[in-house]
């Protein structure tokens, strides 16, 4: 399958031939053909010609299939806490073409196989530096040695309230007042 690369209205496409586009508009009436000579490239599946910057005697040749305008978008500007505010609407204008005929004629600035590109494209590999092989750790008898001791633990003496001390409460219920003891 052919595909080309065109510029028109500031802006590039790639298209193969049967794809319907919405390019900015153009003056043409609906029903008529349109011939694109700004050709940047024309990509086939093993070989492809890239213009420098465009590809002599390519076109694109297409269908105006209608005009109109895109959906409403708003624009709104606005600063806050100062009362600016600006609302805008926008359509922009298009034409929907289908692409008939992608042709190459003439002399063509470059043309390669993809095979070709990517043999001349191939970096150089160094060679692989051999690396010194690793001999396994073994298990340290060392290592209980060199681990520190793990010193006596102090213990520390806190003050504990005497459990025969016995603590008076008052709970309070509805209908009488209740004193217990607890140890």
């Amino acid at each position: 399958m052919v595909h080309a690369i065109f510029e028109t209205g500031g802006k590039q496409y790639r298209v193969k031939e049967g794809d319907e586009i919405y390019i900015e508009l153009l003056d043409a009436a609906d029903s008529t053909k349109v011939k694109f000579d700004k050709v940047l490239a024309i990509i086939d599946e093993d070989e492809y010609m890239i213009g420098t910057p465009l590809v002599d005697g390519a076109t694109v040749t297409g269908t105006v299939i209608k005009s109109g305008k895109a959906k409403k978008i708003i624009v709104f500007k606005m600063k806050r806490r100062k009362g600016y505010r600006r609302k805008q609407g926008h359509r922009q204008p298009y034409t929907k073409i289908q692409i008939d005929k992608i042709s190459a004629k003439g002399k063509v600035a470059k043309k390669e196989t993809k095979a070709e590109t990517d043999s001349a494209v191939e970096k150089p590999v160094a060679p692989k530096k051999e690396t010194a092989v690793k001999k396994p750790a073994t298990p340290k008898a060392e290592k209980a040695t060199t681990e520190k001791t793990a010193a006596p633990k102090k213990t520390t003496t806190a003050k504990k309230e005497p459990a025969a001390e016995k603590k008076e409460t008052v709970k309070k219920t509805a209908s009488k007042t209740v004193k217990s003891e607890e140890k």
